[in-house]
């Protein structure tokens, strides 16, 4: 891989073209002015943090139990936290404040770090985003597939197998996300992600008054939670118990992922006050937010389900009335999850449109703009090579995503192999090196441990979540309907 083919890897606008001084419209890159807040910020970065993660923690904290389950979220959350802070001053650099902008998780660490490791970083970074944007698809269908099976049990009870195949509703999610993806930038999405964000408090608080109403009415008078989760011999069997637990630390590292987004959210904010401040002031509205939730889903829903509460407490039918409640929550998934699947593809696109137009800057497929004129929305203007591709990319997310349709095994996955070197190990790395902190000082000594203690976290939870993608494979046949 070139480390040439990351230099102008931006997502959100068009390489600038040299502007000068720039003016009032223009920042001091020459790009136009940015706008953003620390509301859009946070928005942002709700949007990309509670997703469906948020659905699998009442399972997660089965596993683990009323110790170690609170205890991994806050750790999760203040490890998320922290590491998010160094990474917000590495936007510029050297100089956090006054330094040269980077456009892009992996422009900062070609910019700090340069060589193999920046390398190493795009590999990852992309990886994670592709993996993601499957993983949005497979959830968003089964809140859509949970809207039917809903209403199919509400009407002939709740004994009826009420089978429905993900595959259409994969297909009809594609749909939008191919139109959704014709929009050039982030800038223009800043009122999708708070559509998205206001969708995520929505079901989630469902979610939460459902399993309070649940304990509160009686109904978790007789389920079995303990202060170690599932128990040996009763729910599962030993190995079980430890492959569960490991795979809940994942699904619990997939909840906190947006580092590999970050700088993308930071290149929205204006530049007065210093962007580096108004991002961690967004990063701790974001992170605290999140977690209030993930901790009240998750002990709430354990509270509700015990050992035996489903992967998916709104789709896994935890819950089945009020059914038009239920259908509501998982509306609410969906849209947000078509908010949060462009998030997370936006540097996607960005990254191959900016290396094809350096690879063939005479192409007139790739690099024409043809405008065209739409009733009530003005003029918009059309590149071919970007239809084309941002088409493809949709729908092969779309057909792996029928091929591999396994929701908590996936997310603890993508959990796992990403927590370690994008939340941690290049934010820390980075910090160290900007900082020019002396080895083996006290502060160098405990990062270095706290990243390694990270690193063997996501290696035996990746592990857990491989295994339990083997089991499901086993058993599971393509494109079928699952019984």
């Amino acid at each position: 891989m070139n480390p040439d083919q990351f230099q102008k890897n931006s997502i959100y606008v068009e390489t600038p073209e040299d502007f000068g001084d720039g003016g009032k419209n223009f920042d001091d890159d020459g790009r136009v002015k940015r706008t953003g807040t620390w509301v859009t910020a946070s928005a942002h970065i709700i949007t990309a943090v509670i997703g469906s993660g948020v659905l699998s923690l009442a399972w997660a904290m089965a596993q683990m139990g009323w110790v170690a389950g609170p205890a991994v979220l806050f750790a999760f959350s203040f490890i998320t936290y922290f590491t998010s802070t160094l990474l917000a001053d590495c936007y510029r650099s050297p100089d956090p404040v006054h330094g040269k902008r980077n456009y892009t998780y992996s422009n900062v660490v070609r910019s700090v770090l340069g060589g193999r490791k920046f390398q190493l970083c795009g590999l990852a970074q992309y990886i994670n985003l592709v993996g993601v944007t499957i993983g949005y698809t497979i959830t968003a269908s089964i809140s859509m597939v949970a809207v039917k099976r809903s209403n199919c049990f509400h009407k002939h009870g709740h004994h009826d197998k009420c089978y429905t195949s993900n595959n259409p509703f994969m297909i009809l999610f594609a749909c939008i996300q191919i139109v959704l993806s014709q929009i050039p930038n982030f800038h223009k999405l800043w009122w999708l992600s708070i559509v998205a964000a206001v969708m995520s408090f929505a079901y989630s608080s469902i979610g939460l008054g459902l399993s309070v109403a649940k304990v509160a009415g009686g109904g978790g008078e007789h389920v079995r939670t303990s202060l170690t989760g599932v128990q040996v011999g009763v729910d599962v069997t030993g190995s079980e118990k430890v492959w569960r637990t490991l795979q809940a630390i994942g699904d619990v590292a997939f909840a906190y992922a947006y580092s590999n987004v970050l700088i993308e959210i930071q290149d929205t904010l204006k530049s007065t006050p210093p962007e580096n401040k108004v991002m961690k002031r967004a990063s701790l509205i974001g992170i605290l937010t999140t977690t209030l939730f993930y901790v009240l889903c998750g002990c709430i829903g354990y509270a509700a389900f015990g050992n035996d509460a489903p992967g998916n407490f709104l789709t896994g039918f935890g819950f089945y009335e009020p059914f038009w409640l239920i259908d509501f929550a998982n509306i609410c998934i969906a849209v947000h999850l078509v908010g949060a699947y462009q998030v997370f593809c936006q540097p996607i696109f960005g990254f191959v449109e900016n290396w094809s137009k350096e690879r063939w800057s005479n192409s007139q497929f790739i690099n024409g703009e043809h405008a065209v004129n739409f009733p009530l929305c003005g003029t918009y203007h059309v590149n071919f090579f970007r239809v084309v591709w941002r088409t493809t990319y949709v729908i092969i997310t779309a057909l792996i995503a029928m091929m591999f349709p396994f929701f908590n095994d996936f997310l603890g996955l993508i959990g796992s192999l990403s927590f370690w070197p994008l939340t941690v190990y290049f934010p820390i790395e980075m910090y160290i090196k900007q900082s020019k902190m002396q080895r083996f000082s006290f502060t160098w000594t405990w990062l270095k441990i706290l990243s390694w203690a990270c690193l063997i976290v996501s290696i035996i939870s990746a592990a857990g979540s491989i295994q339990g993608l083997a089991q499901d494979l086993k058993k599971y046949q393509p494109f079928k309907p699952q019984q």
